[in-house]
């Protein structure tokens, strides 16, 4: 019998890792700004974080049960993954939001060439 990581690949098995770590990051970013208030409290910057954790769980699960459609919900992801990055640095300010868009980066990125895979 074959191991799952086998299954899936190594690409696959990172980008869940990726997902995961990027739906950690947001979450907790987005913590980060309702503390921090001012334009790190926009409504349109909380809801994409919101946005991207929610779409990152998702593609996690997706590839996880090996969908016929995870790489449709990839591509989305790493779409979301981008917005967010691009949100939090104009946002900017402190070394969180520094660290949420490279993760939101990375995982974009893993998401783009699982997409890809197809």
């Amino acid at each position: 019998m074959q191991d799952s990581r086998d299954r899936m690949g190594r690409g696959m098995t990172r980008c869940i890792h990726d997902c995961h770590d990027c739906q950690d990051a947001c979450t907790a970013t987005a913590q980060h700004c309702l503390r921090k208030g001012g334009m790190h409290a926009e409504a349109r910057h909380l809801r994409l974080l919101a946005d991207c954790a929610e779409i990152c769980q998702t593609a996690a699960n997706f590839m996880a049960r090996a969908s016929d459609h995870h790489h449709a919900i990839c591509s989305i992801c790493s779409i979301i993954c981008e917005a967010c990055a691009e949100s939090c640095e104009r946002i900017g300010g402190d070394e969180e939001m520094k660290s949420c868009a490279a993760m939101c980066r990375r995982c974009a990125e893993s998401c783009k060439e699982t997409a890809g895979a197809h």
